[in-house]
């Protein structure tokens, strides 16, 4: 099957949709209605690119029509020249079609977990996690997103030890699920008075929030401690048992939350957690397998890789992934991490298109 005939194809089903949401509207039938807008809107963009593509191949046809004529030669010449024109653009929206065409993530809609860890440099390390805290907080709040701590281990000292948070909103995952690994740093720290460079390291894990269907655990299979808070919060703070740790037998995965004042809520955050690091178990496992395969450039996700070097003296950011080199450190900072995501995502679809040409 041609490219055109699996435009055309989806453009029939497009059609299909439309009339049945029109009697899914005389009826009454919401929750038809819904399903049926959530496969309408996936395809609106397959539908925009096939009408600039079925232009396209109309205007060809239309010129060549002219050329074959054999008539007045002025518009013999334009025509020819117009053909050239479109040749190009065909070519180009081909392309296009082709990405657009690719599967979906269908995980691209959740929302996720994500933690960050110090890790080799001591108080430098917890600072540049506080930064990387910071960093997606903003850039969570620049796409209207919500943030809601589940636990958290500062130093006192503006650093973070570890900080686990959920963020819901639109397309959190597939924004996001690129950033798990190592982030390394290259900066003076405030204590270093000779000026030399340091480098430290902060790991960063992007966990999906699964539902229930999708992650059993086995009440047995769990050790629950409640414990005091500890830490900054005021009064209450260590008079009463409101932390929870849970541990997972089987794996060995330790999870504790002690954010919220009250032990059930703890209780939910913890779980939460713990099943998202057990589906993220499970997705390795899979992984693994289609790595034996294929190896993933951009997304192997594997937390032990180096993904990317933020040099604050030369504010530089390097994507290692992609070869990617940016000196605008500063703005990303401060959340505007839009570019350098899209650039990703870029790299990953040419990487699936490439797969595909093989396959």
């Amino acid at each position: 099957m041609n490219l055109l005939e699996k435009l055309e194809r989806i453009k029939t089903r497009f059609d299909q949709i439309n009339t049945q949401l029109s009697e899914a509207a005389n009826t009454k039938d919401f929750e038809k209605i819904k399903n049926l807008n959530r496969e309408r809107i996936n395809l609106e963009d397959i539908i925009q690119a096939y009408d600039k593509y079925s232009n396209i191949l109309k205007n060809m046809d239309g010129n060549k029509e002219i050329i074959a004529a054999k008539g007045d030669r002025d518009l013999i010449d334009f025509a020819e020249m117009e053909l050239e024109e479109l040749k190009i653009q065909k070519e180009k929206m081909e392309e296009e079609i082709k990405v657009i065409l690719l599967p979906k993530d269908p995980n691209d809609d959740k929302d996720i977990i994500m933690e960050i860890r110090a890790g080799t440099g001591g108080d430098e390390a917890a600072l540049f996690a506080g930064d990387l805290f910071r960093m997606y907080s903003r850039y969570a709040e620049i796409r209207g997103w919500k943030i809601e701590i589940i636990d958290i281990s500062d130093t006192g000292l503006g650093g973070i030890k570890e900080v686990v948070f959920s963020i819901s909103g639109k397309d959190v995952y597939g924004n996001l699920k690129f950033e798990s690994g190592v982030h390394r740093v290259q900066r003076v720290p405030e204590t270093e008075g000779s000026g030399r460079v340091h480098t430290s390291a902060a790991s960063v894990a992007v966990l999906l929030e699964v539902e229930d269907v999708e992650i059993d655990i086995n009440p047995a299979d769990l050790k629950i401690d409640i414990f005091r808070s500890g830490g900054a919060g005021g009064q209450n703070v260590n008079k009463v048992e409101t932390a929870v740790r849970m541990t997972h037998l089987p794996t060995g995965l330790v999870v504790q939350c002690q954010d919220e004042r009250s032990q059930l809520k703890n209780r939910i955050k913890a779980m939460k957690v713990l099943k998202a690091r057990l589906y993220d178990l499970k997705l390795k496992e899979q992984n693994d397998e289609q790595s034996a395969k294929r190896k993933s450039m951009v997304g192997s996700g594997d937390r032990s890789d180096k993904i990317r070097t933020y040099n604050f003296p030369q504010n530089r950011i390097t994507d290692h992934r992609i070869g990617l080199t940016m000196y605008n450190l500063s703005n990303m900072m401060e959340g505007h991490i839009e570019e350098l995501i899209e650039h990703l995502k870029i790299a990953d679809k040419t990487e699936k298109l490439q797969a595909a040409d093989v396959d």
